[in-house]
């Protein structure tokens, strides 16, 4: 695919947000970046517009005359329903539409593991399987999936779903020398994201070539992702850091980690 014209990354003042800001500018001549906190100043190839994603009126103008939207805002832990409903949700749906009414070719965005975090870690999935939310988090997740899917086959609106372990600048914890993706990783999938020639609707992991697997990407090949880092390199450090964990716990049961093991947050 060409350099885009016009790519809006909102959630661009966060974590992965801000290092995508940087990484890649150089694959559209504008880059646009939203977030609802302050993003200062506009670099030299910059658009910065501060919106709300629950707020319709203003999406619908942030997407105009985009090529590429790549979704990284809204809630990214689990919180109360009505948070999570108003921006992970609703602010979902805005997105989507104002890529439908805006002619926007393409929609990447951050999903995550907790849409299957129920999955048992004795069993290594593909993106074929059965959606398990862990949390009121991970029903935003499965419900982003589930609209990525509808605006592909009905409105022909790509997207890729990318299913993010854990992305930090290195694994913090045990369960992370399995579901850890690097930053340069991130960076690497996010580029084939944009540059495969088409991807219709791609559910994807996001994950470094870590040793220990939980998730097989098998039917995203066509992607081109090839991770470069993983996570073993860490393993003598965080073992020596931190206690074994029993392998009954709820912290490394499950594909979603502790998540699934969390009361109900309204509670």
């Amino acid at each position: 695919m060409a350099k885009c014209n016009r790519i809006l990354l909102t959630g661009a003042a966060g974590a992965l947000g801000t290092l995508l800001r940087k990484e890649i500018a150089h694959m559209a001549t504008t880059l646009r970046v939203s977030d609802k906190a302050d993003l200062g100043s506009a670099s030299a190839n910059e658009e910065v517009v501060q919106c709300d994603v629950s707020d319709a009126a203003a999406v619908m103008e942030m997407t105009r005359d985009v090529d590429m939207i790549i979704h990284m805002g809204g809630v990214s832990r689990e919180g109360s329903w009505e948070s999570v409903l108003q921006s992970n949700i609703v602010g979902f749906y805005n997105v989507y539409e104002g890529a439908r009414k805006n002619g926007v070719k393409r929609v990447i965005w951050a999903s995550s593991n907790h849409a299957i975090g129920f999955y048992p870690r004795e069993q290594v999935i593909d993106a074929s399987v059965t959606p398990r939310p862990d949390t009121n988090y991970g029903v935003s997740k499965v419900f982003g999936e589930g609209i990525a899917q509808y605006y592909w086959d009905k409105y022909g609106v790509e997207s890729v779903s990318i299913r993010i372990g854990s992305c930090f600048p290195e694994p913090v914890d045990r369960r992370m020398l399995t579901t850890w993706l690097s930053y340069p990783d991130l960076v690497h999938l996010t580029e084939r994201c944009i540059m495969s020639p088409r991807v219709a609707h791609t559910v994807i992991y996001g994950v470094s070539n870590n040793d220990e697997k939980l998730w097989d990407n098998w039917m995203a090949a066509h992607i081109g992702f090839h991770p470069k880092d993983n996570a073993e390199i860490f393993r003598a450090k965080l073992e020596a850091s931190t206690p074994e964990p029993d392998p009954k716990s709820p912290f490394i049961a499950a594909h979603g980690g502790a998540f699934a093991s969390m009361p109900h947050f309204d509670d």
